[in-house]
């Protein structure tokens, strides 16, 4: 083979790498990580595939088969990402009706701890005048800034913290048997409780900030999993009215937050819709979705839209829903199976090990 044969096939090779990391159940930093840019490998396989036919003379069956395994790559990170698209039947249908006492508006934002331009997440919040809006990475200093919004967002749950996991909750609804609870690490706080709409009805609401596997938070995937499907888990038996948002540190198309539709019976309005990304602002070329919505199928869209830069490294996420009880016989939510429950059951136990051992 030739020198450019030789770069091609080393090239291919590599690329190949994510895709079977990716397959497998490993939760290592290190291989998870791949779950999250699916968009950019597959825009890398076609680039390689291109690569590949321009280059090889295709007189020995590697480079055949080089190509071949590029393409099951590419279909397997295609096939994952599709559901997010408008190539996608919507899993949950637009609400065409008129405003009423059903509506409720959610938005939720990283603010990264270190960003002092307060005034921009606020001039946002009194823009988009949301019913909820979450902070994520909330410290001391950004609850101060924010209290000039207490006059209209009277219900409120506080914790500033100085680990990039302080959340605040600030509501106009009222909020009922509001709870902090650390589900899996014992600095990482959670939110849960009731928002009792204008119909008078309660939502069951859990805010969640999951540790991201990485080098410098968590050396697995296992305390982010545990806590996702520890949540999923609770709310199954009672998939009515419910409400889950925040900065999950995962993707929409990764195996647990599928396992978490799956375990919960919640749905994603972006599922046929868009990608949505949120994370980062940094770089227009690596981004992804890591912050979410997930609702109950008795709720329908009205909007939904990434926000613009309000100067952390997340864009906020907004999101308009009507409490339409007659569309769960329409939405059809993702089933768990048997093998399902029992994966999840194991990283439940093993995040929960991990605690202890901590």
């Amino acid at each position: 083979m030739s020198a450019i044969e030789y770069i091609a096939l080393i090239l291919n090779l590599l690329i190949c790498l994510p895709s079977v990391a990716s397959m497998t159940k490993f939760d290592y930093w290190w291989v998870r990580v791949f779950d999250f840019p699916r968009i950019q490998i597959a825009v890398l396989i076609v680039l390689n595939i291109i690569l590949g036919l321009y280059a090889y003379s295709f007189s020995h069956w590697s480079q055949y088969a080089i190509l071949i395994l590029l393409g099951i790559g590419l279909v397997y990170q295609c096939w994952l990402i599709l559901p997010y698209t408008i190539l996608w039947p919507k899993q949950v249908i637009k609400y065409g009706g008129t405003e009423n006492k059903n509506i409720i508006s959610i938005l939720v934002s990283n603010v990264l701890t270190t960003n002092s331009e307060y005034h921009r997440l606020i001039d946002l919040i009194k823009l988009k005048d949301p019913d909820v809006f979450l902070t994520l990475e909330s410290d001391h200093k950004w609850e101060k800034a924010l209290s000039v919004l207490e006059e209209s967002y009277t219900y409120t749950v506080k914790i500033p913290l100085d680990n990039l996991y302080g959340m605040h909750l600030y509501s106009k609804l009222p909020l009922e048997e509001t709870e902090v609870k650390y589900l899996i690490k014992d600095h990482i706080p959670s939110i849960h409780g009731k928002i009792k709409l204008a119909n008078g009805k309660s939502a069951n609401f859990h805010c969640l900030h999951p540790r991201p596997p990485s080098p410098t938070e968590s050396k697995t995937s296992t305390n982010r999993d545990a806590e996702l499907l520890l949540v999923g888990k609770n709310i199954e038996e009672d998939a009515k009215l419910v409400l889950v948002f925040g900065d999950l540190n995962d993707v929409a198309w990764s195996r647990t937050t599928k396992m978490f539709q799956k375990i919960s019976g919640l749905m994603d309005p972006r599922r046929g819709r868009g990608f949505f990304n949120t994370f980062t602002t940094r770089n227009i070329l690596m981004r992804w979705p890591l912050d979410h919505v997930f609702h109950s199928n008795d709720f329908t869209l009205i909007e939904m839209s990434r926000e613009r830069d309000i100067g952390s490294d997340h864009f906020p996420m907004y999101i308009k829903l009507n409490y339409t009880p007659e569309a769960e016989w329409e939405q059809d939510e993702l089933n768990a199976s048997q093998s399902d429950r029992e994966w999840a059951d194991k990283k439940i136990e093993k995040g929960e090990k991990n605690e202890k051992n901590d």
